[in-house]
């Protein structure tokens, strides 16, 4: 018995590439975003879904709104599909953080580092595997799509796939994007990665 994860990153931001968001209220979808959104509805129309499930931040409750209008399911939030806490970098602009020391750090060895005042990626990495198994073990054989954040759909993928948790940088999870994750009493297989079905997306 398996159970299939639609992993679905937020749809884009106007601060998108420019200020490390983090947890930090009030950053809701663009335009772009929000077109976006109604494609990734369309594209998930057809899977059948049991349940949406979204993080509790503003911007996924977005992108899973119109695939659970379309649906014809509730949006369920799921605090253990936040993003990443970032502590005192939440908010900062990437420029900013450049010549942090810390956040040197964190970008080559982000495993052993932490944010000041924020969670590790591993972590990240274990509460998020722990909801997709206690999702599993509630549905059971069904389809299920998660609306969460790039670095922690990343951090999942990598656990499927056997890399440790800085192997997450080895791939791209952009804006609006859906990966497919299948999981079982046996183990994990990613089916798809970083799919994007339209055209407009800047990462």
């Amino acid at each position: 018995m398996t159970t299939t994860f639609f992993l679905v990153r937020h749809a884009a931001h106007d601060r998108l590439g420019r200020v490390l968001c983090g947890r930090m209220p009030g950053v809701t979808l663009g335009r772009e975003g929000k077109a976006q959104a109604a494609s990734l509805a369309e594209r998930l129309a057809g899977e059948g879904l049991a349940a949406i499930y979204a993080s509790p931040l503003e911007r996924a409750q977005e992108t899973a709104a119109p695939v659970a209008a379309r649906a014809g399911l509730p949006v369920e939030t799921l605090p253990a599909l936040n993003e990443i806490d970032f502590g005192a970098w939440t908010g900062r602009s990437f420029d900013d953080l450049h010549g942090d020391s810390t956040w040197t750090g964190w970008n080559q060895a982000r495993h052993v580092t932490r944010p000041p005042g924020g969670e590790t990626i591993l972590e990240a990495q274990g509460r998020a595997m722990r909801c997709l198994e206690d999702l599993r073990a509630r549905h059971g054989e069904a389809r299920l799509a998660l609306v969460s954040h790039a670095d922690v759909i990343k951090l999942v993928i990598a656990h499927a796939l056997g890399l440790g948790a800085d192997g997450m940088q080895r791939f791209e999870v952009g804006p609006a994007s859906v990966s497919v994750l299948v999981l079982g009493a046996w183990g994990a297989k990613v089916e798809s990665l970083n799919e994007r079905a339209f055209l407009g997306i800047h990462a």
